[in-house]
């Protein structure tokens, strides 16, 4: 039977490769994104992918259109949901310049969003032989990593997501469902930046070993793409 991967933000960079990557390994793929329609690289891949890639709006932070498109996808065994979309937020602020509503939005798309995606799609991913929720996190969400300080709003939402990974590991676990939480790398990227050390290639080809090779032992943990073990605390 054809893998299934339903995946967000999708429409560029390692959601966009990640699309591609997977449609080369033969999976079915559901690929979303806020805005379908300025999605061109997304709409010529389905248009030579019909059967095989089908494209939904969604706005992660849109619960109702999430459980909208969970009631589409009804009945539908599903092996991987890949929370991919992400949001960086504010760039060059300093200590005692936070903006807390940009803040509360990054939560939103990097913390909240991911939950309640697990939360919709678990009916689908229960009827999979194995299903696997990979959450795209950051190593500056990990306590370890973090010797610079400053970026209070991006490193407390990945830090955050890590514990939702945990989490969900513990609750769906014994349900034969695996989450795990993965680092892309400083990829080449809108937001990585033509400095990063990766192109995509590198990275998605790396992510989607890790996640071949997940085993029950390795959910709740959080890995790099080169399948190193990150440190969380």
């Amino acid at each position: 039977m054809q893998p299934r991967l339903l995946i967000t933000g999708a429409n560029r960079g390692i959601g966009l490769a990640l699309v591609k990557h997977y449609l080369d390994d033969g999976w079915h793929v559901d690929a979303s994104c806020r805005d379908i329609s300025q999605a061109q690289e997304l709409l010529s891949l389905a248009s030579a992918s019909p059967q095989n890639l089908h494209l939904h709006t969604l706005d992660v932070t849109d619960h109702d259109a999430v459980m909208a498109l969970s009631q589409i996808l009804k009945g539908t065994p599903l092996d991987l949901l890949i929370n991919n979309a992400g949001y960086y937020g504010p760039k060059g602020y300093g200590f005692g310049h936070t903006n807390a509503n940009e803040w509360r939005k990054v939560f939103e798309v990097n913390t909240i969003a991911p939950l309640k995606m697990a939360e919709a799609f678990y009916p689908q991913l229960k009827l999979a032989p194995q299903g696997i929720i990979a959450s795209i996190s950051s190593k500056v969400g990990s306590m370890t990593e973090n010797t610079s300080g400053g970026g209070y709003i991006y490193r407390s939402s990945k830090a955050a997501l890590n514990s939702v990974v945990k989490s969900l590991s513990n609750d769906l676990l014994p349900q034969g469902i695996l989450s795990v939480a993965l680092h892309p790398g400083w990829v080449q990227t809108e937001m990585g930046g033509p400095n990063a050390l990766i192109d995509t290639q590198v990275s998605v080809s790396g992510l989607k070993n890790v996640l071949d090779n997940l085993s029950p032992s390795q959910s709740g943990e959080f890995y790099n793409f080169d399948g190193t073990n990150i440190v969380v605390a």
